[in-house]
């Protein structure tokens, strides 16, 4: 226990772990009695527990499933019961549709006071100020940062504004249902860095050939850019570059082959194409068809199985395929922040709830770590020694472990214009799957799109 403790904590130490909870504004009194006043055993966090306050309201909005949703009210609901002045105006919602929603919140000055923030987007609103600065709480104390890493700290900095700090961290990882793999009679995938993207498209088809089953459901191939972030990284080459004004892989095949990969299982039935895709979207993670037994394989992060677990205990994760040119493509990121609107008006609360959100053993201990392996050590020690965490907890903890040993040195936060570059991207695979164009056409028509988009926006 004690050995492995030590290379969870040393995984905030070397900056590579993904969730994370932001806050930002303004530092007044108010911060600073936030930051001085009582709350139980909160790892020394204090709060003002039945204390005085001008009533406040918090809007908090979220992304996640229903299971994300209910324990997060809980939370809320504690954190009023020990702040009676203190309500929230829950936002909940699922990933689709979210920053599109965002977007059109920000664009007219009505976003929540508290916004969970994904690395894909954080440098899109910090950089049109739609983020306030969470530094000055830092500075003096009303956000509790001193169980986090300066690195892990460092990936919420955006133009030396603090936009979001990390509260936990996780990584990219199929999951897997090992009842469908004993039903093709395959072994499952193990985590020794030998499994290749030639036996995971043999495993998808064999899954197909021999229960008629899909192999893979494709959840976040073209979505966004993450999974095909790791793809280029193991091709040597970085996504976009340095200067974020154009991609950064040179040769257009590293995204011929990528299409290739996934078209390929498609036309086979081993991975679901466009259509059944949208399907799968509408029925929600907890129905989802790996979870019922109706897939084999998802390409999702780390907290997959520890997530669904109360849907289905069995789910597994493994790390996604390697190659030999770059054994080390993976990276920890930060799964989400928690950041503070830059129009909102209650920014020393929104700041105060935060430190409470991410340092308490009250909030970590509804949590579990559904979002991500916590960033403070504090949290991550309290969790491991509690005796509370269950099966797909514990796993999901090892993991962490295991992939640092596929890992190297994270992708800077990307670049502004990312919604626009994302939506070509999905755009441009599409056209590809559905066979209106070639997969190098395809290729060559988002290089176009994408150095467009980057040019104009940084």
């Amino acid at each position: 226990m004690r050995s492995r403790m030590k290379r969870v904590l040393a995984l905030g130490l070397a900056g590579v772990m993904v969730g994370a909870l932001a806050a930002c504004g303004s530092a007044d009194n108010k911060a600073d009695q936030a930051s001085s006043a009582p709350a139980g055993s909160t790892n020394g966090v204090e709060s003002t527990v039945g204390g005085a306050g001008a009533p406040v309201t918090l809007k908090f909005s979220w992304w996640g499933n229903q299971n994300r949703h209910d324990y997060t009210q809980k939370i809320l609901d504690k954190y009023t019961e020990l702040h009676p002045n203190v309500t929230f105006e829950a936002m909940p919602s699922g990933w689709d549709g979210y920053f599109d929603k965002l977007s059109t919140q920000a664009a007219s000055g009505s976003m929540p006071d508290i916004v969970q923030m994904d690395y894909l987007y954080i440098t899109t609103y910090a950089k049109n100020n739609s983020l306030a600065d969470m530094q000055p709480y830092i500075d003096n104390g009303a956000i509790d940062v001193s169980g986090i890493s300066e690195a892990v700290l460092n990936t919420g900095k955006i133009d030396g504004k603090l936009a979001g700090v990390v509260g936990a961290t996780g990584s990219l990882a199929v999951g897997y249902n090992p009842e469908v793999f004993k039903e093709a009679g395959l072994e499952e995938p193990n985590q020794s860095g030998d499994w290749t993207w030639d036996d995971f498209v043999d495993t998808a088809k064999k899954v197909k050939e021999t229960t008629g089953k899909l192999g893979v459901t494709t959840t976040g191939v073209v979505d966004d850019t993450n999974l095909f972030n790791y793809w280029v990284r193991q091709h040597g080459e970085q996504l976009f570059s340095d200067d974020k004004r154009s991609l950064g892989y040179k040769e257009d095949q590293i995204f011929v082959d990528y299409l290739n990969l996934w078209k390929d299982l498609m036309d086979a039935g081993a991975a679901a194409n466009p259509d059944e895709y949208a399907q799968i979207q509408t029925l929600g993670q907890e129905a989802g068809p790996v979870v019922t037994g109706d897939a084999a394989m998802i390409n999702e992060n780390n907290n997959y199985a520890s997530k669904l677990s109360s849907r289905n205990s069995n789910l597994k994760i493994t790390t996604p395929p390697v190659n030999s040119i770059n054994p080390k493509a993976m990276w920890n990121k930060p799964g989400y922040f928690l950041c503070i609107s830059d129009t909102s008006k209650v920014k020393d609360e929104a700041a105060a709830f935060i430190s409470w959100f991410l340092n308490s053993e009250e909030a970590n201990d509804i949590m579990m770590a559904e979002r991500g392996v916590p960033s403070p050590a504090n949290v991550r020690e309290f969790l491991i020694n509690s005796g509370k965490m269950d099966q797909k907890q514990n796993e999901m903890f090892e993991y962490a472990d295991t992939v640092l040993d596929f890992s190297s040195e994270a992708p800077a936060p990307d670049p502004i214009g990312i919604a626009e570059v994302g939506e070509s991207f999905k755009n441009c695979a599409y056209k590809a799957f559905y066979g209106q164009i070639s997969t190098e056409e395809a290729a060559a028509n988002f290089r176009k799109e994408a150095d467009e988009i980057l040019a104009r926006n940084n």
